[in-house]
């Protein structure tokens, strides 16, 4: 039998041990989900005494300055709607470092500069691209979560007695971002004299959300011929909430055709890596017959139209 001292001993050392993930887990993730709970326009009300100076530093942070060209100002509604604070300066780094790696890599594997530097443009780019979708669909969802309760606090304030800016403030300094700086700039951009209609149009192309075309046409068809906005927008909120609820019911429906699709998509570079670690000389030693370049791009648009038939099938939009 282990001595009581011994048990005594165990006990303390995985006490200890478990106050110091308590520990870790405090400090890495949930002082930080509290830090996040105030959104960055209040943080930045706490540092400057200047509320106009506040909506300027928010607007700049809302996007990047670039030249007036059309296929530039798409990029810019894409970073806008992404929510990431780039400047001009941050945006060349971002697209640099990425240009660099690639390129030595390639200029290793190839030797021939004009390609690698080509292809470290065209994956630099992609990356780019690629990464601001993700931040703006993350963006988009976290918005799409928080707009219900949005409504709700608007909707009571109304029913207060408070105007439609001050309903637009309370969200603004008691919900997290995205939703309370997107509404704060509503609400600032009202005080300093923008008008009503123009503030509420402005959030949809700096969100994205498809469902605040029905907010903005609810307040200013209100606003222009009179009503029970605070009733509307009530009910928007528990048809949005049910919108909802189908959108994640789907997802629950589809999420096994969600995973076949993952799989299948992913076995033949499964099968390609066993086969070759097995046996190297199964693929590569016909790399130099005539048919093996036709048939590895013949294979690889069949695959592209595979996942692109298996993605229109697992993913639904209404």
């Amino acid at each position: 039998m282990i001595p009581t001292e011994l048990w005594l001993i165990y006990a303390l050392v995985f006490g200890a041990v478990l106050l110091g993930f308590q520990g870790i887990y405090w400090v890495l993730f949930k002082e930080r989900r509290e830090k996040q709970a105030i959104n960055r326009r209040l943080a930045l009300t706490a540092e400057l005494a200047n509320p106009k100076e506040v909506l300027e530093i928010l607007r700049k942070e809302r996007g990047v300055d670039l030249a007036p060209i059309p296929a530039l100002q798409s990029f810019k509604e894409l970073v806008v709607q992404s929510g990431v604070r780039w400047t001009g300066v941050k945006l060349l780094l971002v697209a640099a470092v990425p240009t660099m790696l690639f390129f030595l890599l390639f200029r290793l594997a190839t030797g021939s500069s004009f390609l690698a530097i080509t292809l470290a443009g065209l994956l630099a780019a992609a990356s780019i691209y690629l990464f601001l979708l993700s931040a703006r669909r993350r963006r988009i969802a976290a918005f799409s979560e928080q707009f219900p309760d949005a409504l709700d606090v608007i909707s009571r304030g109304l029913r207060a007695g408070h105007p439609f800016r001050v309903a637009i403030a309370l969200v603004a300094r008691e919900m997290p971002d995205p939703v309370g700086t997107e509404f704060g700039i509503v609400a600032d951009e009202i005080t300093f004299g923008l008008e009503q209609y123009m503030a509420v149009e402005n959030l949809g192309p700096r969100v994205g959300h498809h469902d605040l075309s029905f907010f903005s046409t609810a307040v200013n068809v209100q606003h222009q011929t009179g009503g029970n906005l605070a009733e509307i927008l009530s009910r928007l909120s528990r048809m949005l909430r049910s919108r909802s609820k189908l959108r994640l019911k789907i997802r629950a429906l589809s999420a096994e055709g969600r995973l076949s699709a993952v799989a299948l998509s992913l076995t033949p570079f499964i099968l390609f890596a066993l086969i070759t670690l097995i046996s190297p000389d199964y693929f590569f030693g016909v790399k130099d017959h005539p048919i093996a370049v036709p048939a590895l791009i013949f294979c690889g648009l069949l695959l592209v139209i595979g996942n692109v038939i298996l993605y229109r099938m697992v993913n639904f939009r209404f």
